[in-house]
Parts: C-alpha cells; structure tokens; sequence
C-alpha cells in the first residue's frame, strides 16, 4: 500500500563531514527504484534535515524530478517536521517526503497538535494555541531508578516498581489506549523494566554530571543534561561534531548523575514499553536514534489513511514478543540468521 523504506542519511547529516560524493548519498536513488518496482499507492521517504541544505538540495531535487517522470506526484514544497509538535516529548527535525501514484489524491502533511514544552513557562494557553506536549519529566518520571538494581550492572531487566505515571506515561505503558490506536496488543508482563543496563560512571564523571545545570551540555562530554520541564535533545546514533565518543552521545539524566537508559530513550522517542531493543546499550542507543518516533510516523499515516478513505480498525489478535535471545545477536549473526548477504564495504562506512 506504502513504502516506507529509509536511505541512510549519514552523508547529508548537518553534524557530519557532509561529503557531496559520499557513496552512502546515491542510495536515495535505490529507493526511488524499490519504489517503482513496487508501484504503492504512496509513499514516504524520512532523512535528516540536511538534505535540505546547500548543495545536497540539488539530490532531493533530482530525486524529486526523476518520481514525477515516472509518473509519481511528489509534495514539492516538502516540509521538515518537528516531532515535539506531534505530542513528543524530543525536539527532533526530520524530512519528510511524500508522493503518490497518479490515480490517487496526494496526502497532506499532519497539522501540529502540540508546542515544546518549556521550561519554567506557566503561560495560559488559550483555545488559539497549541497545548504544550509532554515534557521529559511527563516521559520518565514513573520508571524505576536503575541505580537501585544492581542486577542491571550485568543484563539488561529487572522486576521493579514503577511508580505513578503521566497521561503520556499511561500509553506508552499500555495501561491507556489512544482513540485512534490500531495496532496490535501485546502480551508482556509490565512489572519487567527492560533496555536498561546500568552504566559504570567514574567518580570524577559523577561530579561534573552533579554540577550540570539541567538544560546544558556538560563541558567535557559534552553531553546534554536533559531539563525535566523541557523537551529532550534530539537522539542521534551517531558521535556529534565534538566526537569524542565511539557511541550516540546519550543526554544525561535531569536528576541522577548519569547518561540515560536506553528504555528512557525509548520514552523520549514514544516507544511503548512492550518495544524491546538490543541488549547492548551501542546498539540500543543505535536503533533508537535510527528510528522515526513512532506518534511522529503515526501522524503522516494518518494523513494517507484519511487519503485512502478506509476506515482502520484495532485487531482483536494478541501477539506474544519474540524470542528473546534474538537481541543478543550482532550484526553478522543477524544476518547469517535471515540469510543476509553483508556488502563488506557498506560494514565499514
């Protein structure tokens, strides 16, 4: 019905070397191609706002010009998007493009429905305002401390309690079910807290943490110290311009002198809590900062939903999670699991 395949966006991010002729950048054109093999009502393509910028704008144009040859109607003035503007809890920037096939009327892109939080700001809002969304507190408030559970030093979950949760909070712990939520449910016990191996910090690294004011980076990490009445920095998974970190440079917590959970990430991203990530926190910290926020996504499908005049409907099927020893596998495991065949060169980029 869709396609919504990714090209990678590590040659057109703002906060890399930005290369023109980066092998990575001609994937764009291999989407282009899945899509015409595949002829979709619609299609949505997601980058990093880079594309946009300088003379990689010229990719984007082509791209675009190359869909409309072939017989696709592509939304020229293509907007960047926001996901603290769709009820995220995570200022995050993102392309996003979406064409259609002749025969079908082009989706429109989703009108905001809330502002970023702020902090501090006790301003009334009005019925000609956007509500401020969840702030990143409203997102991880009710998770139990890691730091209490020394079991999470040597795996990645523990039975623990939580405590009381945020109206954001609520869903993502499917104890409360969005109007419009059409996905499966899940059979998973919510007492496990799960993606959240502890990190080891030094004494000297829990000091400068303490002494972060919440809202700015720490000086020699330069790691974010995430503000509780704010929203959260974007989470990449990728080093920044500063480097120094082999990993996604992960926020720090607004209380507790240390970086975050990959399950605290996950909040911050609108994962629900049933999601299970990469024991590893390299890995987990990866595919969540790889990844479209969900209620972001779920807002542009719900424009093309409305453009397919259907009208959805929940399953009544439950599904049980996966195996669990399948988020211990790395890369060339996975692969050799479903028969993947790794080009050498794309590894090592």
């Amino acid at each position: 019905m869709w396609n919504n395949y990714n090209p990678p966006c590590q040659g057109f991010s703002l906060i890399g070397k930005r290369a023109f002729d980066d092998p990575r950048n001609s994937l764009v054109f291999h989407f282009h191609r899945l899509v015409l093999e595949l002829q979709p009502k619609f299609f949505v393509m997601e980058n990093v706002r880079g594309i946009t910028v300088g003379e990689h704008k010229q990719i984007l144009k082509t791209l675009i010009n190359e869909f409309k040859i072939k017989g696709y109607q592509v939304e020229e003035n293509y907007q960047v998007l926001n996901a603290a503007y769709y009820g995220v809890p995570q200022s995050r920037e993102r392309l996003f493009l979406i064409g259609a096939r002749e025969d079908v009327k082009l989706p429109k892109y989703p009108q905001p429905i809330t502002q970023p939080a702020k902090p501090n700001d006790s301003t009334q809002q009005n019925s000609l305002v956007l509500p401020f969304g969840p702030t990143v507190w409203d997102a991880i408030k009710d998770i139990p401390e890691v730091e209490n559970y020394s079991e999470l030093l040597v795996r990645d979950w523990v039975v623990a309690e939580y405590g009381k949760p945020s109206n954001y909070a609520l869903t993502l712990r499917g104890i409360a079910t969005l109007e419009n939520d059409y996905s499966y449910e899940r059979e998973f016990d919510s007492r496990i807290l799960s993606s959240s191996l502890r990190t080891k910090h030094s004494t000297a690294t829990i000091e400068r943490f303490t002494a972060t004011v919440p809202g700015e980076r720490e000086p020699i990490s330069r790691f974010h110290k995430l503000h509780p009445g704010g929203v959260c920095n974007t989470l990449r998974a990728g080093t920044d311009k500063y480097k120094g970190s082999f990993t996604s440079p992960r926020p720090i917590h607004p209380f507790t002198p240390r970086c975050i959970t990959v399950r605290e990430a996950a909040r911050l991203h609108s994962y629900p809590d049933w999601f299970r990530f990469h024991m590893t926190k390299w890995h987990g910290f990866r595919q969540v900062g790889n990844s479209v926020p969900p209620l972001l996504a779920k807002a542009v499908a719900t424009e093309i939903i409305r453009q397919l005049n259907v009208l959805p409907s929940k399953p009544s099927v439950r599904y049980k999670l996966g195996l669990e020893s399948l988020l211990q596998l790395n890369m060339s495991q996975a692969a050799q699991r479903y028969s993947i065949i790794m080009n050498y060169e794309l590894q090592q980029t």
